[in-house]
């Protein structure tokens, strides 16, 4: 069965990325202007990963697009991608850089829960971070699988359960008590997430595994990111060591039956 809460987060998460926008400008045209394709917050390549391969040709769309840095990765692939964003200033950002970078495919503003596309419009749907940890699995999935055509391909980024079991209970942002190496929060049960300005998501293995079955899903891959050895990050609620020894970040591949 699958679960619905109600969606009161998405105002908040919508306010907050309106804010958090201007300090992604800068990674954001970073990444616009270096077509090596880098993952997570410590910009693992894509050569270890495996992402956005046999793109050509294929209708794309990206859910929580941000910047727009994937959709133009993927546009450089020889898709169409269209990018999907909850926040009008990450959005505007987006669309600064296809001026600049004379690239342009659609930007769209609204929930990648609930998005204006027909059914099986695409053939590829991706997220790194964006849907992944913003918006309801129980909902955005089921969304990405009534997009995508038989056959269709769904990748996507986002924090490993382990990194949400290990951050301190009751501070008031990740930075002011950053992952350790303590059990702080219950795995049964994990789903939401509430910060004081913004809610996150999160599933167990398990769970996550039966959620993809139960909507259409066969999983390809499932993989645990290890941070590189002398990888850095701006993320402010981790540390390399911690990175290097456990996963603060999946990557799930699955492909519609």
């Amino acid at each position: 069965m699958v679960r619905r809460m109600p969606e009161d987060y998405l105002l908040s998460n919508r306010a907050a990325w309106d804010g958090f926008a201007v300090d992604f400008v800068e990674p954001g045209h970073r990444s616009w202007a270096n077509d090596e394709v880098k993952w997570g917050i410590f910009g693992v390549p894509n050569a270890e990963i495996g992402l956005l391969m046999d793109v050509e040709g294929l209708d794309a769309v990206e859910l929580g697009c941000g910047t727009g840095y994937v959709s133009a990765w993927l546009a450089r692939r020889g898709a169409r991608p269209v990018g999907i964003d909850n926040s009008a200033a990450q959005l505007a950002t987006a669309q600064g850089f296809q001026d600049e970078f004379d690239l342009h495919f659609p930007l769209i503003q609204g929930d990648a829960q609930h998005t204006p596309f027909p059914d099986a419009s695409f053939d590829f749907a991706v997220s790194e971070y964006g849907a992944a940890i913003w918006c309801d699995p129980y909902i955005w999935i089921p969304e990405a699988a009534r997009l995508l055509r038989p056959g269709g391909r769904l990748e996507f980024l986002g924090h490993s359960p382990l990194v949400m079991i290990c951050t301190p209970e009751g501070a008031a942002t990740p930075e002011e008590e950053p992952v350790d190496d303590q059990l702080h929060r219950d795995q049964f049960g994990m789903h939401r997430f509430d910060w004081p300005d913004s809610t996150e998501f999160a599933l167990p293995h398990g769970e996550m595994i039966r959620l993809l079955h139960d909507c259409g899903f066969e999983i390809d891959d499932l993989i645990e990111i290890q941070a590189p050895e002398g990888g850095r990050t701006r993320a402010q609620w981790i540390d390399l060591a911690w990175a290097r020894r456990w996963p603060c970040e999946d990557i799930w591949k699955a492909r519609k039956r």
